[in-house]
């Protein structure tokens, strides 16, 4: 049994122990496996388990840059995984406020590969090292507010009593509203010597994403609306009643082994109702102890200014944050649903990641460089459109043979982009098999040749002629997130409505493949399935048509000046972008990410729906919230 801490050499048990240790790793990926794999990692085949929740997880593995908006989730995550654990990092920069990572190597499959192998010794020989340290995610830092039992929203950061009934306001406690203050050390690269991490953590909390514990209608969750999650939290009441909550995960309780959403929202009315239930317990024996409050009110007076529910019962609402780290969803994403029972009475959408900052005085492939990074799940669609925009305001034109290759690299990562996207709804209807084969068909294709890709299309038309046929898939989509046709939309989406809006339409490069678009009817989540794969299907019609394929590089433009714009198509809808050229630089642009439209959607296809169908219908609309403004 490990003991943690401890000084001397390893005994013969604990040099078994971290051996076994280090050899059977499971990695919880930051910022999500949607945008390693996208970076071109494959943790599976480097040797790595994954895990869908930190307390599964033995290495926290960072996959390039982490944006600032991440930052105190990806803490909250470190936080949650049990001891001896590690930080294995990859091209990430800076990593405060986490700690300094074990093992570090370049952002590639060969990077990864390398860093394992460091990270396995260190393991090896450290898991029972004696320099152990704590670590304080800072968004779990506790502090004490008071608040009213009958009117929760009165809150107060001192002792006192409720304006609204006069009774004494209750204490309790929450996660910290800043991190003001918190300066953390810079990260150095570790060497074999260094130990894995063997943090104490003080709180007495067991944080896992996808949930947020009650305490008298409020949910503990960060400054940034990230789930203070899954809190097996005990809260005293002024009445001496010991409420314990412990409601499992809500997102990651009903997967078990990436198990159905389905069963979400049952588990949670429950929950619910469970709460009003211990709340009256608790009132009563208080009042037979201490004596009829002054200011009793009846259920009538407390319930008056709750909403009502659709069958005309009134109960507390609640509001459950979910991401930017859950699975199914694009990482990155926060998603917020306000809970009436087991139904979401109102659901709204947000980037964490942050949208675009300054692109001025940069070079043209500087520039392209730029826009990848902002199109993160669709880098090669943004160099392509950097590349146009950048020589439309030249006025250069690339030949007809560069412009048609260009198009065809295009096409293979919208070909890997749906196959993502198909891996996340897999994971989240339960589908293990259709998740692991959808993620290795989009890793062998995103970076394959034509010709490679045209050996491989027959295996991967068979998989997409399998996929919105099985029976599950089917049943978990249809009539799940329909959209009126009314509403503004674009990409997949909107051609799962029937609408013939695409970009490629009036490209002569993309007439000169014989493009054509192609459309559904329905417009539910089980629509936009069969939207997708046909356009897989189509798009490897086009590269073969196409015959070669490369992702874009600027054209040489000298000194020119000018105004360019230029659209595209990406695997999520048309993205736009108009740059100002001066002297040959990027003196100012502007970037219109295609999931702008589709965050309005939200609210529309997950509200009056159960959890887990709410969260397949948002996770149907392929968000990304890379490039958007928070």
């Amino acid at each position: 049994m490990m003991r943690g801490a401890r000084a001397g050499l390893l005994t013969g048990f604990q040099r078994l122990i971290a051996g076994a240790l280090a050899r059977d790793l499971c990695a919880f990926v930051l910022p999500g496996p949607d945008v390693a794999r996208v970076r071109g990692l494959d943790p599976v085949a480097a040797g790595l388990h994954l895990a869908i929740t930190p307390r599964h997880a033995s290495v926290l593995l960072i996959a390039g840059p982490l944006p600032s908006g991440l930052a105190d989730a990806a803490a909250v995550a470190y936080a949650q995984m049990p001891r001896p654990r590690a930080i294995l990092a990859l091209g990430a920069g800076d990593l405060a406020p986490l700690p300094p990572a074990d093992a570090v190597g370049a952002l590639s499959q060969d990077g990864l590969v390398a860093a394992l192998a460091t990270l396995r010794q260190i393991i090896a020989k450290g898991a029972f090292a004696a320099d152990v340290t704590d670590f304080d995610a800072p968004a779990l830092q506790i502090q004490l507010e008071y608040s009213c039992p009958m009117h929760p929203e009165v809150v107060s950061d001192r002792p006192g009593s409720c304006p609204k009934c006069g009774m004494t306001l209750v204490p309790k406690e929450t996660a910290a509203n800043s991190h003001a203050g918190h300066q953390p050390s810079a990260p150095q690269p570790a060497t074999p010597a260094q130990a894995p991490h063997n943090h104490n953590h003080s709180h007495s909390h067991s944080h896992g994403h996808g949930h947020a514990s009650q305490d008298d209608g409020h949910q503990h969750h960060d400054q940034h609306g990230h789930r203070d999650d899954s809190h097996e939290h005990k809260h005293r009441h002024q009445h001496g009643q010991d409420d314990r909550h412990d409601q499992g995960d809500v997102g990651h309780g009903g997967h078990g082994e990436h198990g159905e959403h389905g069963g979400h929202g049952s588990g949670h009315g429950g929950g619910h109702g469970g709460h009003g239930g211990g709340h009256g317990g608790g009132h009563a024996g208080g009042a037979a102890i201490a004596g009829i409050e002054a200011h009793f009110m009846s259920m009538a007076d407390l319930t008056r200014d709750m909403p009502a529910s659709a069958d005309g019962l009134k109960m507390e609402w609640i509001e459950v944050p979910f991401g930017p780290f859950f699975p199914g969803l694009p990482s990155g994403l926060g998603l917020t649903l306000t809970l009436d029972g087991d139904a979401v009475a109102r659901a709204r959408a947000y980037s964490l990641v942050g949208g675009p900052d300054d692109a001025g005085d940069k070079t043209p492939a500087a520039f392209a460089d730029h826009i990848a990074g902002l199109a993160a799940l669709n880098p090669v669609a943004g160099r392509h459109l950097a590349c146009l925009a950048v020589e439309n305001a030249a006025a250069v034109t690339p030949s007809a043979q560069t412009a048609t290759a260009r198009a065809a690299a295009v096409e293979r990562e919208r070909i890997a982009s749906h196959l993502g996207w198909i891996a996340g709804l897999a994971a989240q209807t339960g589908l293990v098999w259709m998740e692991r084969r959808a993620a290795a068909l989009q890793l062998s294709i995103q970076t394959a040749t034509a010709h490679q890709i045209a050996e491989r299309a027959g295996s991967l038309r068979t998989f997409l002629h399998r996929v919105p046929r099985t029976p599950l898939l089917r049943a978990k989509l249809s009539g799940r997130g329909r959209i009126g046709a009314d509403r503004t939309t674009a990409g997949p989406v909107a051609r799962a409505l029937g609408l013939a809006t695409d970009a490629r339409r009036d490209d002569p490069i993309y007439a000169a493949l014989g493009f054509d678009i192609v459309t559904q009817t329905g417009g539910d989540a089980l629509a936009r399935l069969r939207q997708r794969c046909a356009e897989i299907d189509q798009s490897l019609d086009l590269i073969a048509a196409a015959g070669d394929l490369s992702v874009a590089a600027p054209e040489p433009i000298g000194a020119a000046s000018g105004h360019g714009e230029a659209s595209i198509e990406t695997s999520r809808g048309a993205a736009r972008l108009t740059v100002e050229l001066q002297g040959g630089r990027i003196a100012g642009a502007r970037f219109e990410p295609p999931s702008a439209a589709h965050l309005k959607l939200v609210g529309e296809i997950a509200e009056s729906q159960e959890i887990g169908d709410a969260l397949i219908a948002v996770g149907s609309l392929d968000l990304s919230p890379w490039g958007l403004s928070a």
